[in-house]
């Protein structure tokens, strides 16, 4: 499977158009920003099998997924340890994160999850790809929205389960 960065760059606040659903099926990548603009940005994601997110929550950013193949256990909860939602979600589910949520995506199915996700505020460096989620996790430190987007004043930092 090649990789997302071949497919679509991410330009920044500018007009762009891509087919999404074709983009997220051939994504390779664990995480690709495709795009970022002042407010929002998109990312595709490629989930392996047995594979999951990471138990995570984004104290001042929403998030929007929607998957368009695999199956998926999502997890959310108002804790790490108290996660009160569970959902199975397969192609065309979306999955609707509030900000400050503790959630997870785990990957239950025989196939990769392809999904896209909306974070806003812009919650990674523009055009930025991660081939696995240990790289994603290495370079968290460098992982930072462009200063040209728009941020809460006092940015809160994300949380790790």
């Amino acid at each position: 499977m090649a990789s997302s960065r071949e497919r679509v760059q991410d330009i920044g606040p500018q007009p762009q158009a891509f087919d999404i659903e074709v983009a997220t099926k051939t994504n390779g990548d664990y995480r690709s920003v495709a795009w970022t603009g002042r407010y929002l940005q998109v990312t595709l994601m490629s989930i392996p099998v047995g594979g999951d997110i990471g138990l995570e929550a984004h104290p001042e950013t929403d998030q929007f997924l929607r998957l368009d193949a695999g199956k998926g256990l999502v997890q959310m909860g108002p804790t790490e340890h108290e996660l009160t939602f569970e959902r199975q979600v397969s192609d065309g589910w979306c999955v609707l994160v509030p900000a400050g949520t503790w959630h997870n995506v785990t990957n239950i199915g025989d196939e990769p999850i392809q999904l896209y996700t909306i974070y806003a505020p812009v919650h990674h460096a523009a055009a930025r790809v991660h081939p696995t989620k240990e790289a994603a996790e290495a370079d968290e430190p460098n992982d930072t929205p462009p200063e040209w987007t728009v941020q809460p004043a006092k940015p809160a930092q994300d949380k790790h389960g």
